[in-house]
């Protein structure tokens, strides 16, 4: 059996650790050699309770099951945050298993398996084929920022649409590039001044302060926010700014609570919604999508060791890293 090392938390701190043997492959897993793993805000969370982390991994099959008919020996391939589902209940048939009751997601379940490793061994149908003209590194951060920004707006856009990102970070920048090759109207609000022309060069149509949210030229549609601090609601709620009947798609979760203005929320008519990552098949769709059309994350590589992990995420937490911190074996 090959000895698998895998990056967890201990004590506090990342630490490389030679954790478990490798089992043998079932018929439809797949054996992955890690080349390429993004760091997630979710891994951060995810250190003071030990387990392996990773969720947003790309590598080489190494080896693949009996019954594996998708994947072959030499593919780069993906893992992500959603590990398994049942297969038969409702959500699942109807194409929606990331809500599957019995899902097997990154932190919920095998706390010794993360993408953070040497090694991976996924179920066939939850592990994603890189395209060709993808490279790697950029594939990476899509297994989970990508995949859930693709969601939130595909599940709650319509034609036409005036789409709005509260943000520029690791989610921010991507749902911009996602919503302007989708050719919504892209509507950037920042904190900073200085981040308008980066903003419009991920396709931002337009560009606003966060504190000046009654600049907006026309009323906006669905709100998709990712900022790391939700923003004063009462200022957005407005029809001026968001549209009666708006969408607004939480996507980050800080420890502050949701507080809103009943009387906006209500008079206004505004949807509240949170969204996950994608499920399998929109998964697969954004991978196509974002190598039709080019879109890359902005991303920072580091070396695949406990120093360069520190050093990627010391980064991370100082706010300076721009926009995903990629590790590189």
């Amino acid at each position: 059996m090959v000895r698998n090392y895998v990056y967890r938390g201990v004590e506090g701190a990342v630490k490389k650790v030679a954790d478990v043997e490798l089992p043998e492959l079932g018929p439809k897993d797949v054996l992955i050699k890690i080349t390429h793993a993004s760091l997630c805000g979710t891994d951060v969370h995810m250190i003071p309770h030990g387990m392996a982390l990773g969720h947003e991994g790309v590598g080489i099959v190494e080896k693949v099951g009996s019954e594996v008919k998708t994947l072959k020996v030499g593919d780069r391939a993906g893992a992500g945050y959603l590990r398994e589902s049942c297969g038969h209940c409702d959500y699942c048939l109807k194409g929606k298993d990331i809500y599957c009751y019995e899902r097997n997601i990154f932190g919920e379940q095998e706390y010794n398996k993360g993408t953070f490793g040497d090694y991976y061994i996924g179920v066939e149908t939850y592990i994603h084929k890189i395209p060709d003209n993808l490279s790697s590194a950029d594939a990476a951060p899509l297994q989970c920022a990508g995949s859930t920004v693709y969601s939130a707006l595909v599940s709650n856009t319509a034609p036409g649409n005036r789409v709005g990102i509260l943000g520029i970070g690791g989610l921010g920048h991507l749902a911009i590039q996602f919503s302007a090759k989708m050719g919504f109207d892209t509507i950037v609000f920042s904190t900073t001044a200085d981040k308008e022309a980066e903003a419009k060069s991920f396709g931002a149509s337009e560009f606003y302060l966060l504190s000046e949210p009654e600049k907006v030229v026309k009323p906006i549609d669905v709100l998709i926010v990712t900022a790391g601090r939700y923003p004063d609601w009462s200022r957005f709620m407005k029809k001026e700014i968001l549209a009666r009947l708006a969408n607004i798609v939480v996507l980050s979760a800080p420890t502050a609570p949701i507080e809103l203005p009943s009387w906006p929320f209500f008079f206004e008519t505004y949807n509240l919604r949170s969204s996950l990552v994608a499920s399998r098949g929109i998964h697969a769709d954004m991978l196509a999508f974002a190598a039709l059309h080019g879109i890359k994350p902005a991303i920072e590589t580091f070396e695949f060791t406990e120093e360069g992990f520190k050093e990627c995420l010391d980064k991370l937490n100082s706010g300076k890293l721009r926009y995903r911190g990629v590790l590189v074996a």
